[in-house]
Protein backbone atom coordinates (compact mmCIF):
# COMPACT_ATOMS: atom_id res chain seq x y z
CA UNK A 1 0.00 0.00 0.00
CA UNK A 2 1.42 3.23 -1.01
CA UNK A 3 1.12 6.14 1.08
CA UNK A 4 0.87 10.39 0.47
CA UNK A 5 3.78 10.00 3.17
CA UNK A 6 5.80 8.22 0.24
CA UNK A 7 4.90 10.01 -2.67
CA UNK A 8 7.95 12.43 -3.75
CA UNK A 9 8.16 16.27 -4.16
CA UNK A 10 7.35 16.66 -7.77
CA UNK A 11 5.21 14.01 -8.31
CA UNK A 12 1.17 13.93 -8.56
CA UNK A 13 -0.86 11.14 -7.02
CA UNK A 14 -4.54 10.33 -6.65
CA UNK A 15 -6.80 9.52 -3.59
CA UNK A 16 -7.94 5.93 -3.13
CA UNK A 17 -9.12 5.94 0.18
CA UNK A 18 -8.77 7.44 3.79
CA UNK A 19 -8.10 4.90 6.64
CA UNK A 20 -8.92 5.11 10.19
CA UNK A 21 -12.34 6.82 11.68
CA UNK A 22 -13.54 9.14 13.48
CA UNK A 23 -12.83 13.25 13.78
CA UNK A 24 -9.14 12.26 11.95
CA UNK A 25 -10.88 11.01 8.66
CA UNK A 26 -13.30 13.73 9.08
CA UNK A 27 -10.78 16.62 9.34
CA UNK A 28 -9.17 14.87 6.28
CA UNK A 29 -12.21 15.11 4.06
CA UNK A 30 -12.81 18.24 5.21
CA UNK A 31 -9.45 20.04 3.58
CA UNK A 32 -10.37 18.65 0.54
CA UNK A 33 -9.19 15.14 0.68
CA UNK A 34 -11.71 12.95 -0.72
CA UNK A 35 -11.59 9.58 -2.92
CA UNK A 36 -10.19 10.41 -6.27
CA UNK A 37 -8.80 13.29 -5.67
CA UNK A 38 -5.38 14.54 -7.24
CA UNK A 39 -2.77 15.60 -4.58
CA UNK A 40 1.05 17.34 -6.13
CA UNK A 41 3.56 17.31 -3.41
CA UNK A 42 4.86 20.61 -3.38
CA UNK A 43 7.35 20.60 -0.46
CA UNK A 44 8.52 18.79 2.27
CA UNK A 45 10.06 20.44 5.90
CA UNK A 46 13.94 20.03 6.35
CA UNK A 47 13.30 17.34 9.14
CA UNK A 48 10.46 15.40 6.87
CA UNK A 49 7.74 17.22 8.75
CA UNK A 50 4.97 18.81 7.61
CA UNK A 51 4.64 18.11 4.05
CA UNK A 52 2.90 20.41 1.90
CA UNK A 53 0.33 19.50 -1.30
CA UNK A 54 -1.17 21.24 -3.66
CA UNK A 55 -4.78 19.93 -3.49
CA UNK A 56 -8.00 21.46 -5.37
CA UNK A 57 -5.91 24.70 -6.31
CA UNK A 58 -5.06 25.15 -2.89
CA UNK A 59 -1.64 24.52 -0.81
CA UNK A 60 -2.39 22.52 2.22
CA UNK A 61 0.00 21.27 5.00
CA UNK A 62 -0.46 17.98 6.23
CA UNK A 63 1.64 16.32 8.98
CA UNK A 64 3.24 13.25 8.50
CA UNK A 65 1.28 10.91 10.58
CA UNK A 66 -1.95 11.82 8.88
CA UNK A 67 -0.10 11.69 5.31
CA UNK A 68 0.15 7.62 6.68
CA UNK A 69 -3.18 7.70 6.71
CA UNK A 70 -4.26 8.48 3.07
CA UNK A 71 -3.71 5.78 0.57
CA UNK A 72 -2.60 6.69 -3.20
CA UNK A 73 -1.97 5.90 -6.12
Amino acid sequence: MKTLRDVKIGETATVVRIHGDGAVKRRIMDMGITKRTPVYVRKVAPLGDPIEVTVRNYELSIRKDDAGIIEVE
